[in-house]
């Protein structure tokens, strides 16, 4: 099943795809959204019952669960390689989480180009065709490119 916004990751790809139980012919789904708002949440949630359906379930139910919430920490290797194999900067790990030294400044992306690899990049627009993504354009190569940004 492909996430519909990014169609180049299946929902395990993205982590989104939490749990899936089996008990003859029902199954439960439970899935994390990479945000609550997600837009794409009901197009899954019926891409799945419609998969699912198809496959000869004749009970399908979708959960949501919200917690944990879903971090980009949840895309799978694989997904992270069909990213920059498709254009997109993947995502850095942000690895463990908790206390933090205070800084007031941002920090400085360094998002490595997917095309040629050069870290002279920039970001042109917080937001790209998703909420999920920024555009960014590379200071080399000059083509720009969208990035899953750290969540």
């Amino acid at each position: 099943m492909l996430d519909p916004e990014l169609p180049v990751l299946t929902l395990a790809d993205l982590g989104v795809l939490r749990d899936v139980h089996e008990d003859g012919d029902h199954v439960v789904v439970t899935i994390t959204p990479t945000y609550s708002g997600c837009p794409a949440l009901d197009e899954m949630r019926a891409d799945l019952t419609r998969s699912l359906t198809a496959a000869g379930y004749t009970s399908v139910e979708v959960r949501t669960v919200l917690a944990p919430a879903w971090t980009t920490d949840w895309i799978s290797d694989d997904g992270l390689r069909k990213l920059a194999e498709h254009g997109i900067a993947p995502p850095s790990r942000i690895g463990r989480r908790g206390p933090v030294p205070l800084n007031l400044e941002p920090p400085a992306a360094r998002v490595a180009c997917p095309r040629c690899g050069s870290l002279r990049t920039r970001e042109l627009s917080r937001f790209g065709s998703t909420a999920c993504k920024a555009l960014r354009a590379c200071g080399d190569c000059k083509e720009p490119f969208e990035h899953v940004k750290e969540i």
